[in-house]
Formats: structure tokens, sequence, C-alpha cells
């Protein structure tokens, strides 16, 4: 019995023993297994096959002189005289507009009627001074002449002339403020007084907004409806201190419009503001060179300064494939055969990106990679990329 024990006792160290020579040690299985599958993942190969189907063309990294940027957003906006707000100097009630936002109007088109008894009481206080400007013109005139002929004192000629020039200023006065509601005095008379005025668009464009609607009051402050005009719209740009130094007038930008980020419009600087604001940025005005339709006041802008040239070394955008957030490219590292076929291997490489501009882009390689020497994979990267997603897959 003790023999048996000490029989299956040795049985059972002999297996255990053979079992964990089998066995890779936890350094071995994670270990091996990343660098076998890090040097997947960095290589790939195409056959000769392949590679003809892919339409892979080869390059090399060259010195090209793209543009220095600053990258910065802003947005779509119109000056100053091409955005009207419409109020109405003495106040009152709407008596009618057919308005909306959007609709288009012409300089001089008559956008709300409005009603005021105060109205009627200016066009009563004019005729009424007009009138009597025309006595006091008179008196003062027979006051002349009685003066001269020593008949009235000159006190009273006097006193007839202060008058007669105090009516004019008055007059003049009330035909201003007439002008100012809209209404033309020289064509005014008792049959034309009336206790509504018409309100009028001063610029050609279209309502922005429209803050009224019939029967309302509106005070002379309120501001009724905004009008603008879109013909020649502009960017403001806000740029930050720390970039200011590099901005000058003529410098061309490149910007794009929200719903179409990949179409770039282009514009030119002609306004650089003097003074840093709260946010810590710099307000610069561009013109946009080509007018278009679609560019509406208000939309957001992501725009790139460019404020000027080296020369760096640079690959077209299709040589850069983008994966796991990071960017990379693939160099030709040469061809070997095999069952008589010749086999295409490449290295995938990441890169780190400058600026681009005109298709192409910046690059930075990593120190053992000598441009000279390199050839680069500049077009069908993406298809190697996905072979090699497959591969390892």
């Amino acid at each position: 019995m003790k023999n048996n024990t000490t029989k299956y006792l040795l049985y059972s160290l002999t297996i255990l023993f053979i079992l964990s020579c089998g066995k890779e040690t936890p350094e071995e299985a994670l270990g091996g297994g990343k660098k076998e599958e890090e040097q997947k993942s960095s290589q790939i190969e195409l056959t000769a096959e392949q590679f003809k189907i892919a339409g892979i063309e080869l390059g090399e990294v060259t010195p090209r002189a793209l543009s220095d940027v600053i990258t910065v957003s802003g947005v779509v906006d119109v000056p100053p005289q091409n955005l009207i707000s419409i109020s109405a100097p003495l106040g009152g009630f709407i008596k009618s507009t057919k308005l909306l936002p959007g609709n288009q109007v012409k300089k001089g088109d008559v956008i709300a009627v409005i009603e005021n008894v105060e109205f009627i009481t200016l066009q009563q206080d004019y005729l009424e001074t007009k009138n009597k400007l025309e006595y006091m013109q008179q008196e003062y005139e027979r006051q002349k002449t009685l003066n001269k002929e020593s008949v009235t004192s000159t006190k009273l000629l006097q006193q007839t002339e202060s008058d007669y020039k105090s009516l004019k200023v008055r007059l003049k006065s009330l035909e201003e403020k007439l002008a100012l509601i809209g209404i033309n005095a020289r064509q005014l008379d008792e049959n034309t007084i009336s206790r509504s005025v018409s309100i009028r668009s001063g610029i050609d464009g279209h309502i922005k907004s429209v803050n009224v609607n019939i029967g309302k009051y509106v005070n002379p402050t309120d501001v009724l409806f905004e009008i603008e005009n879109t013909s020649d719209v502009h960017l403001q740009l806000n740029v930050f201190e720390r970039n200011a130094t590099y901005l000058q007038k003529g410098q061309k930008i490149k910007f794009s419009l929200p719903n179409e980020p990949s179409k770039e419009r282009t514009a030119t600087i002609y306004l650089i503001g003097k003074s840093i604001a709260d946010d810590k940025t710099v307000n610069v005005h561009a013109h946009i060179n080509e007018q278009d339709k679609s560019i509406m006041p208000g939309m957001f802008v992501k725009a790139r300064i460019e404020t000027g040239h080296n020369e760096v070394p640079a690959l077209p955008d299709a040589a850069i494939v983008q994966s796991g957030g990071k960017n990379y490219i693939f160099t030709f590292a040469g061809k070997t055969k095999e069952n008589n076929q010749g086999i295409n291997q490449f290295n995938m490489i990441e890169v780190q990106l400058g600026v681009s501009e005109d298709g192409f882009t910046e690059v930075v390689l990593p120190e053992n990679i000598h441009t000279n020497s390199t050839q680069v994979v500049i077009k069908g990267a993406y298809v190697i990329l996905s072979k090699m997603n497959n591969s390892e897959e």
C-alpha cells in the first residue's frame, strides 16, 4: 500500500512537470505575442498584381513653399451702413403692415403706416405759423417804410423784426419735424392734413426682423423693423493676441462654411483692430473676394490667415492616412520573391502634420527616415491601410 502511494505521487509529479514545460510564461505569452502583433501592424505585403490593381504610385517627400497660417474662427457680418433699424420718431399705433422676415424691399418702399394725434397737431402748428409768418413779413416791411419816414419808432421796428425772425425759425423747425415723420411740408395745406404717416425703407435689402403687429402702440425708442443689405457682406474674425503681431492688411484668408466644410472661399484683410478685447482677441475684418448668395450674415466660419511662405517637407494629401486618431504614411521597403512572385513590402510610419495648402501638407518625419532615399506611397495609401486592417482581422 505504501509502495502504491509512493508510485502514484511520483507519477503525478512527472505529469505536472511535463505540462509546465509545455506552457509559456506570462512574459512570453504577453511580450512575444505583442512584438509579433506590432510587427504585423507596421508592415504590409502586396503582390505585383495587387500593387497594379490598387493603382499605387510612389514618390518622395519634397520641399514645397507652403503658407504659414493662423487658424481662427468668426462670423459673416454686414457693414453698419448696410444694416438699419427703423423706428417711429413720435411713436403711435401701427395701422398696417404686411411684411415678414425675409421679404425684399427697395429704398423708399412703404413698410408700415402709423397713426398718432400728435401728427395732426404738428401739421396744424405748421400751417398756423406759416400764415402768421406771411402776415408778420408784411408788417415788417410796413414798419421799415414807416421808420424811414420817421412815423414809427426804431424800437417798434426792432420788435417787429424780432417777431418776424422768430416765426421764421419756428416755421423751419416745424418743417424739419414734419420731414422727420415723413411729411413734405411744402405739399401741406388745410386739405391734406392727415392723422397717419407712412414709414419707408431707407435702403435696398430684406427684412431681418419684424417687432410689431397691427394695433400695437410703439414708442419713439422701439425698433419696429431691421433691414439689411447683404450685397457686400464681410468676415469678422477673432484673432488671439499672441498672433496679432503677424497680421497685416492685404493678407489672404481661406475660409469655409459649416454647411460646406470642404469648399474653401477666399477673402482679404482690410481692417485690423487696434485694441485687445476682454477675451484677449483682436477683431479683424476681411472682404470676401467673390460674393455668394449662400453666404448669409451670422454664419459661423472657420478661417486660415496666410502670414507668409516657408519651404517645408511636404506630401500630397492622398499620401497621408488616419488610423486610431493618428496620421501615417507608407514607405516602400523593397521587393522579395515568394513562389516566383514579386512581393512589395511597405512600412507604416507615424508622422506629425503641419500646414496644408493646395492639396499638399507639411509632414514631420521620424529621425531615421531620410527624405532623399525614401520612397513614399503618394497614391493608393488608403488601399494599403484597408488591406492591412483586413489582414489583422
